[in-house]
């Protein structure tokens, strides 16, 4: 066991681990450690408690002390200075001319550093903007890129939903993202409307996918065909999992029939079968990573019309899986 206290930085993201030595912390309280980027202040997220090894990812720093008044309206005071700082960060990139986006800036307790953060598409060679900025502080100056996510995180914002951003209120760390979260959820595909305000995949995607995949046990599969009240055989044309309806169409080209989940009979409810997967965002491929699939499928000796279907599918599925493949490599080669 392993003795903790969690410190977090700049409002929500990673707590970080330190080592509180003698020092008994209290959640909320402030406290003096060192990082990677010079002294910073953080506060105190998680009070002291013990922790399993496995559970420590990096060598734990010892905490400097506790913060007190004086190191608070030092903080204070750095933050108004970032500010001015930043617009002669701005006035020096635009005299440049380079291709990055300034976000903001920070200076560590001690003022003895300050980092100016920015994005960019590629690598900026910024040592011409380097030799303006370093006179005009006369301290260590450090220019930092970060991703959109964490420019979205520092920036702020709303998003679609009228709420402020997430990655700005309470998320700690990114999750993965994918497009077939959202189709388990019968969202549009379109990247335009599932897109947060960093123009990647909306964080919030992946809150309800677990509980969509249970409700989708309950209900047929759209495109399967059911028997009604009204009709001995229709076809599911859509579902709403929370009011447990069922739309069927019960005459070519006439509307959709609203059942009620209970009024359907003659379905099954399919096993999830385990395929490649096909639908991918653009932050998911790396085009210099080649992937390998090793397939070992064991089937019985008489299969039943059902794992027939199921055969079929999967073998479809992995033809395509292949030709795609062999359509990328011929691209790269």
């Amino acid at each position: 066991m392993v003795k903790i206290v969690g410190i977090q930085f700049k409002g929500a993201g990673k707590v970080y681990y330190f080592n509180p030595l003698n020092i008994e912390f209290e959640i909320g309280e402030y406290a003096i450690v060192e990082t990677v980027r010079g002294v910073e202040l953080g506060k105190v997220i998680i009070a002291n408690r013990d922790v399993e090894d496995e559970q420590i990812e990096y060598e734990l720093k010892p905490v400097v002390r506790k913060a007190n008044e004086n190191d608070l309206a030092q903080e204070q005071k750095n933050e108004e200075l970032a500010k001015k700082s930043f617009e002669v960060f701005k006035k020096y990139v635009k005299v440049c001319n380079l291709d990055m986006k300034p976000l903001y800036a920070e200076y560590t307790i001690d003022q003895t550093k300050i980092i100016f953060y920015y994005t960019a598409e590629d690598r900026v060679d910024f040592r011409e903007l380097l030799k303006h900025l370093t006179p005009e502080f006369k301290i260590r100056v450090e220019l930092r890129q970060i991703g959109p996510r964490e420019a979205a995180r520092a920036l702020g914002g709303l998003g679609v939903c009228g709420r402020e951003l997430c990655c700005k209120t309470h998320l700690q760390n990114f999750d993965f993202v994918t497009m077939k979260m959202a189709k388990e959820q019968g969202m549009s595909l379109n990247n335009n409307k599932i897109s947060g305000a960093c123009g990647k995949l909306m964080c919030c995607i992946a809150y309800e996918v677990e509980l969509y995949k249970e409700m989708k046990k309950e209900f047929p599969a759209v495109g399967s065909s059911v028997k009604t009240n009204t009709c001995e055989c229709c076809k599911v044309v859509g579902v709403d999992f929370f009011k447990k309806l069922v739309k069927t169409e019960e005459t070519p080209g006439g509307m959709p029939v609203v059942h009620k989940l209970e009024e359907i009979d003659g379905f099954s409810i399919a096993k999830s079968v385990e395929e490649p997967e096909l639908i991918v965002t653009a932050e998911e491929v790396d085009d210099n990573i080649e992937m390998v699939v090793e397939e070992k499928v064991e089937e019985p000796e008489e299969l039943t019309t059902e794992e027939k279907q199921k055969k079929a599918r999967y073998n479809r599925y992995k033809k395509k899986f292949k030709k795609d493949g062999k359509k990328q490599k011929r691209k790269n080669s």
